[in-house]
């Protein structure tokens, strides 16, 4: 079993990446040892997803380099807990040459196909299918490997996630569909505008193993997922987890989220995941200090990748014509 500071290890890097990824798209960044000037260093939307961190490394403790990855819009923590690099990541949202796409995802579409990460992706529930497509090419390619696939709540509400299940039960595809249930689509309560008992249910209604879990607890997150991912593994087809957690910040970095009761977003810090890892740790005979000492490398890494981002070049203006769709004659240009 994963330990738990290993867990609270990748809890801790998720955190501090976005700490800081908040505070620069406010403007508000030290670059080298200058106070920020009030321009954002991250361009556009920036989707957070602090307080949800063990889901994320609760399910990717259990990946391998083979497996793939499908992500949200706030896909930042499965990046990182896939492996990619945190400086890269880092120069990617502040749109320099050295992002792992370049400086053209940002974001909201931040991938690293050599750590099998797909992308993250900023239609909502439009990661299901690319990662039924991605299934469907390991089982015919008979390839030892499976996909996780990440979508939040507001995402069982439309057409692709049923037809992403479905198609996965039909053919019987390596994939774990996991949704990141954090309550809130966007800026409506999502028990508002989904009916029946939500995504778990939902899974079951097309003969899907499906399993609900304290999406707070790493521990108990990683021991779910653990058991799921061996099924799939030994092709039993594709599974389900539903992870109840919350999101502590708005739909994007600037949003205050004032529609949300104060009272509400108080109960849901005390349950922080990184407090409750603590407190277990604490249980089982850790040192805090242990934790602490992981705090501060973590936040002394992240301090790094914004340097290193806050100095990387800017992307060649020509590479706005690669990667992109020809369209046959080049008259566009």
């Amino acid at each position: 079993m994963t330990p738990l500071n290993d867990l609270y290890r990748t809890m801790a890097r998720i955190r501090a990446f976005e700490n800081a990824a908040e505070i620069a798209s406010q403007g508000g960044v030290q670059v080298f040892g200058q106070k920020g000037t009030g321009q954002a260093l991250v361009r556009g939307p920036l989707h957070l997803s602090t307080g949800q961190e063990a889901v994320a490394a609760g399910v990717c403790a259990h990946l391998v380099p083979a497996d793939l990855l499908t992500s949200t819009h706030r896909g930042h923590g499965h990046t990182l807990a896939k492996g990619a690099d945190v400086g890269r990541m880092m120069c990617e949202l502040f749109g320099r040459a050295a992002g792992t796409n370049g400086g053209k995802g940002g974001s909201m579409h931040i991938a690293d196909f050599s750590v099998g990460m797909l992308g993250a992706n900023g239609v909502v529930a439009a990661g299901l299918p690319i990662a039924v497509g991605a299934a469907q090419a390991l089982k015919l390619q008979r390839r030892d490997a499976v996909v996780a696939c990440f979508f939040g709540d507001g995402a069982i509400n439309r057409g692709p996630f049923l037809e992403s299940l479905n198609w996965a039960k039909v053919y019987g595809l390596p994939v774990l569909f996991v949704c990141e249930d954090n309550r809130w689509s966007a800026t409506t309560r999502t028990d508002a505008m989904t009916a029946g008992e939500g995504a778990a249910a939902r899974a079951r209604s097309v003969g899907m193993i499906a399993e609900q879990v304290d999406g707070n607890d790493v521990l108990a997150v990683h021991e779910c997922a653990g058991r799921l991912l061996q099924a799939v593994r030994a092709g039993e087809g594709p599974r389900l987890l539903h992870a109840i957690t919350y999101r502590f910040k708005g739909h994007v970095s600037v949003d205050p989220a004032t529609y949300r009761n104060p009272d509400e977003v108080a109960r849901a810090l005390k349950e922080d995941p990184l407090l409750v890892a603590r407190e277990r740790f604490a249980s089982l005979g850790g040192i805090a200090s242990e934790l602490d000492a992981i705090d501060r490398e973590a936040k002394a890494e992240i301090d790094a990748a914004v340097a290193l981002a806050g100095a990387a070049p800017w992307p060649d203006p020509a590479a706005a014509f690669t990667d992109i769709q020809t369209t046959g004659a080049g008259q566009w240009r």
